[in-house]
């Protein structure tokens, strides 16, 4: 269901008047004369509001929602300048619960209960990571539609709570692809290579940097086919698929993040390519 309001005479209009924990909703505001936006917050977070690279007449932003988030009315504020005068819209829109499944799965009892060693080497791979996941570079690399990583059938869904030999450790934060070790992985997009590294949860990780904020994530890979700072376009082979890092066997997770929210990879997908790129 579409939100459109009016600001002064502009349109600025949401994919969506509610959304579920995970997912991430579109904005896109129309230029005026005499009207600045600078950027979006809901709750403590802040977004930043860029140039459509696609329509010199608009603006855009994403609006990732946590996995964690409640059911609740959402309120989103625009912070704009007016005439040189700094103003605010807000705007509600309502969160909903994702209902996702619960998943039991048997891993190495190594990966669930760490030692010292092992915990201080995935919290300073998970510092890393979010460091990069923060970081949010103006340029857009983006020229057309996204594409999945490979042709598969999908093993596990976005969302599902994980419990790890009978103990719950938190929430699939991405979308498992069915794949034999030394299956070629596609990248989903135009972008830029900042992380190619061999990790203790994710095992043989790969994340492209898409500009504006819009990482994609690659895990438990059995060879790189990319080093960092390599440009990859849309269907370059990154590497090969495996069973590295924290598995129960051989798999591609597929993540996005966005803004440094980690959101539902495929529905973030078809929205962009809906809203953003516009079936290019």
């Amino acid at each position: 269901m579409l939100l459109t309001c009016t600001l002064f005479g502009i349109n600025i209009e949401f994919s969506s008047l509610s959304v579920a924990n995970g997912k991430t909703v579109f904005v896109e505001l129309k230029k005026a004369e005499n009207i600045i936006f600078n950027e979006m917050a809901a709750g403590k977070k802040r977004y930043k509001i860029f140039q459509n690279p696609f329509d010199k007449e608009k603006l855009y932003a994403f609006i990732p929602v946590s996995y964690y988030e409640k059911p609740s009315d959402k309120k989103v504020e625009i912070f704009y300048e007016e005439s040189g005068k700094k103003k605010s819209k807000t705007i509600f829109f309502k969160i909903k619960e994702g209902r996702y499944e619960k998943e039991s799965l048997k891993v190495d009892g190594s990966k669930v209960t760490l030692n010292k060693r092992d915990k201080k080497r995935a919290s300073i791979e998970y510092a890393e990571a979010m460091k990069i996941y923060k970081t949010i570079n103006p340029e857009n690399y983006l020229s057309s539609s996204f594409i999945v990583p490979m042709d598969s059938k999908i093993t596990s869904d976005f969302g599902k709570a994980r419990v790890y030999n009978g103990s719950l450790k938190g929430y699939h934060g991405g979308t498992d692809f069915r794949a034999d070790v030394g299956t070629p992985i596609l990248a989903c997009n135009d972008g830029k290579i900042v992380l190619v590294k061999d990790r203790f949860y994710s095992g043989g990780s790969v994340v492209i940097d898409h500009g504006q904020g819009i990482y994609s994530c690659y895990f438990h890979m059995s060879r790189f086919d990319v080093k960092k700072g390599n440009t990859v376009k849309k269907g370059d082979t990154i590497g090969l698929s495996g069973k590295s890092g924290r598995v129960t066997g051989p798999h591609l997770h597929f993540a996005m993040r966005v803004a440094g929210e980690q959101v539902d990879p495929l529905q973030f997908m078809l929205l962009a390519n809906k809203k953003l790129l516009k079936g290019m």
